[in-house]
């Protein structure tokens, strides 16, 4: 079965969005466990635009399944996983501007970098996830930099417009998913997936993990937190 790990920041946008206490994404983490989702997921971002450290560290002493911190390679975001010790780091893209991330990490232009800093998280014993388009450049640089796991960008495949674009792009996915599996990663996927497009993925038995965020909290807001991760877990089977 694959494992759902959930994305709670479009919680805490909410939250900052009035600069208040509620909603508190700690609670709809603990939601989300209730529902029986596998792993909960944080973007702690360089300008706090939704998840604050507070937030990071409560969840790390409370949540019982696993906990995906989502950052940029940066020495401060570095020392803090270093501090808190999440299960996972998964090093994303980042730009001051943009709405969400927009696309996969360039392991390989900035292969130096990216290997030091994977090399500093594996030592304090968190495993490392590159977030990477399903380009085999990419991952073979993930390979060489120390990853252990890596996230396929699907947002090019949950943003195309007809079925042959999307079979093109599910293609790309399957084989970046069985390359990196055949190279020791462990894959996931992410970025974009919703109740609509999930069943696209379900044949490609490399993945183990798929990371989703907004598509479930946005459900949440008419069916509730565990409802929305029960149906999503029913469609992935």
């Amino acid at each position: 079965m694959v494992r759902l790990a959930v994305n709670v920041d479009h919680v805490a946008n909410v939250r900052q969005a009035r600069g208040i206490d509620i909603p508190d994404p700690v609670t709809a983490a603990l939601l989300v466990e209730l529902a029986g989702a596998h792993g909960i997921v944080v973007h702690l971002r360089e300008d706090r635009r939704h998840i604050q450290d507070r937030d990071v560290r409560i969840l790390r002493q409370v949540i019982k399944t696993r906990l995906n911190l989502e950052m940029a390679a940066t020495t401060e975001m570095i020392g803090i996983a270093r501090e808190i010790l999440p299960d996972i780091v998964t090093l994303v893209p980042e730009k001051r501007q943009e709405l969400t991330t927009e696309g996969g990490l360039d392991v390989k232009g900035n292969f130096a970098d990216l290997e030091k800093a994977i090399g500093e998280l594996t030592g304090a014993g968190i495993a490392v996830s590159a977030f990477v388009d399903p380009e085999v450049a990419q991952i073979k640089a993930s390979i060489e930099a120390g990853a252990a796991i890596v996230e396929l960008h699907t947002g090019t495949y949950a943003e195309a417009r007809d079925a042959e674009a999307k079979a093109i792009e599910i293609e790309k996915i399957a084989k970046a998913a069985t390359f990196a599996s055949k190279g020791g990663l462990k894959v996931s996927a992410g970025h974009g997936l919703n109740y609509r497009n999930i069943g696209g993925m379900s044949g490609i038995k490399e993945i183990e993990e798929m990371s989703i965020g907004h598509s479930i909290v946005a459900r949440a807001i008419m069916v509730g937190m565990t409802q929305a991760v029960r149906e999503m877990l029913a469609l992935m089977g």
